[in-house]
């Protein structure tokens, strides 16, 4: 079981460094360099067609360069396999984190928000559900795969967050309830992807309000005196 033994800890895995193009706003874009159109190049040919079923060759013509210049950047299939997770990482936790400070209500609403904004996003013809399962999935053969590395990190920090919150909130065991919620996001990711129906991840969001509620109310009963409002739509007993 993940244990919170210091926020430090879990910081290191879910400090947010969003992507330059983040904070670019209106200002003009840098002209990306050769690294970042082969990266990009190939997070697209991933996400949308699967790691096995895209070559090498297809990512250079893709990103307007040559073989030899994708192999000056990248010795490996495997190493450009892990750059494409790495580019995800942050910027999918930042969102996550977006959505959750978005949403109105308290945290029971805002974990939920997470999960109504990923069914929103399911419901777009260019989804293919979670880039880090799948790339796990196809690599299942393989669990010293370096882009295996990168998706534990991935989930590792969006439960570590999850965990703070919690622990912020007074939620008893703040760990037990990530890990909750950790599991039934990851598998509405792949129910929805199953049956393309994005009222699953809905579900599953509801679900997770459920336990959340439930931790909060024994929150409440074994810390009984005054109740006083968090300021985030909970309240806490003092």
């Amino acid at each position: 079981m993940l244990v919170i033994k210091s926020r430090k800890r879990y910081m290191e895995f879910g400090v947010v460094f969003i992507h330059w193009s983040v904070y670019m706003g209106g200002m003009a874009t840098p002209t990306p360099t050769t690294r970042d159109r082969i990266v990009q190049a190939a997070s697209r040919l991933f996400y949308g067609e699967g790691i096995r079923a895209v070559s090498l060759d297809a990512i250079a013509e893709k990103a307007g360069v040559t073989k030899r210049t994708l192999y000056y950047h990248f010795a490996s299939k495997d190493d450009l396999v892990a750059a494409y997770l790495e580019a995800r990482d942050q910027p999918n936790l930042a969102l996550f984190k977006r959505w959750f400070a978005q949403t109105d209500g308290g945290l029971t609403d805002k974990v939920r928000g997470i999960f109504r904004h990923l069914a929103t996003s399911a419901r777009s013809p260019k989804w293919r559900g979670c880039g880090f399962l799948r790339t796990t999935a196809e690599l299942a053969n393989l669990p010293g795969h370096p882009a295996i590395a990168v998706g534990r990190s991935h989930k590792k920090g969006f439960e570590g967050w999850l965990a703070i919150t919690f622990e912020e909130a007074g939620i008893a065991d703040p760990s037990a309830l990530a890990r909750q919620i950790v599991l039934l996001l990851d598998g509405s990711f792949a129910t929805v992807l199953l049956h393309r129906d994005p009222s699953y991840m809905e579900t599953a969001g509801d679900a997770a309000a459920i336990l959340i509620t439930a931790a909060l109310a024994a929150r409440i009963e074994t810390c009984p005196g005054e109740i006083t409002n968090r300021g985030d739509g909970e309240q806490k007993a003092t």
